[in-house]
């Protein structure tokens, strides 16, 4: 019981990173209907600037948090802008693959700045070092910040979203965008904004990551980026709580395969779990079916 324990700590820890990277693509998807995988490499960004902020400017946590997330969140609004908002109106194949092509390119790209090289984020000290035991179980105070931080900005997008203008805005794009525009929102500018939120969730989990695993490299998004968008897909593409709910299944299940002896077959199995999702409920598990009219 106490390995079990031990492994849901873990799960929900690692699911907290994959629900960031998943709410990104989630949002981008229920506005524009784009799978933009270049979001995964500004979660690497993301995970660089803050390791940028702790090693030469010697900047504590929270600052190289903010400071990560605001990097991201223009560099979001600047990948829209340049790559996607030109082809708004062309076929859905050209826009996914310049999200491909923009990803080797902040890849190859921060290869060619910082090298290949493994970098390791500073020592952990202070109140980030602290860990309590109960039992066998063992909790960092890192694991708490992750969760509690991930939860926070999860309440904190969903209360953008429902309560305030530019979210009734993103809400009425995701409908109808003409329809929106007619009704005078301005849809660059709400597509520009949910970019930015999704990116500064992704230079955030950067910046989690990196403290957590205490290694980055230019290549560190691939994989997980992968996975939070199986998250995405489990939880119901384009539903924000669906994504939450996708990045802690999805973390759960790696952290529990990877616990009982099959880490060699982790990646697999969450592969699996896509396939299995996409056959049984393509929709997600909150998401709705709906006819598509020709």
């Amino acid at each position: 019981m106490e390995q079990f324990l031990q492994q849901v700590v873990n799960g929900l820890s690692l699911g907290s990173i994959y629900a960031l990277i998943a709410l990104g693509y989630t949002m981008v998807y229920g506005i524009i209907k784009l799978i933009n995988f270049a979001h995964c490499d500004v979660y690497m960004i993301g995970a660089y600037v803050g390791y940028a902020c702790m090693t030469f400017l010697h900047l504590g946590f929270v600052a190289s948090l903010c400071i990560s997330m605001l990097v991201c969140m223009v560099l979001g609004v600047i990948i829209e802008k340049v790559a996607y908002k030109p082809l708004r109106n062309a076929a859905r194949i050209a826009v996914l693959i310049t999200a491909i092509g923009v990803s080797y390119l902040l890849e190859y790209g921060m290869m060619y700045f910082v090298k290949a090289n493994v970098r390791t984020y500073p020592e952990k000290t202070g109140i980030l070092a602290m860990t309590f035991q109960l039992g066998n179980i063992n909790i960092s105070m890192l694991q708490i910040l992750i969760v509690a931080i991930t939860v926070v900005l999860m309440i904190a997008l969903q209360l953008i979203v429902k309560k305030t203008r530019i979210g009734k805005a993103m809400r009425a794009t995701s409908q109808d965008q003409d329809a929106a525009e007619l009704m005078g929102i301005n849809v660059n500018t709400t597509i520009s904004f949910t970019f930015a939120l999704g990116s500064a969730l992704a230079g955030a989990a950067g910046v989690l990551v990196g403290i957590y695993y205490n290694s980055i490299d230019p290549l560190m998004g691939f994989l997980p980026g992968l996975k939070a968008f199986v998250a995405a897909v489990f939880g119901g593409i384009g539903i924000i709580p669906g994504a939450m709910i996708g990045g802690y299944f999805i973390g759960i299940v790696e952290t529990f395969v990877s616990g009982y002896g099959g880490s060699m077959y982790k990646d697999a199995i969450v592969f699996a779990i896509l396939i299995l999702v996409l056959i049984i409920k393509p929709s997600g598990l909150l998401g709705k079916s709906t006819r598509e009219k020709v």
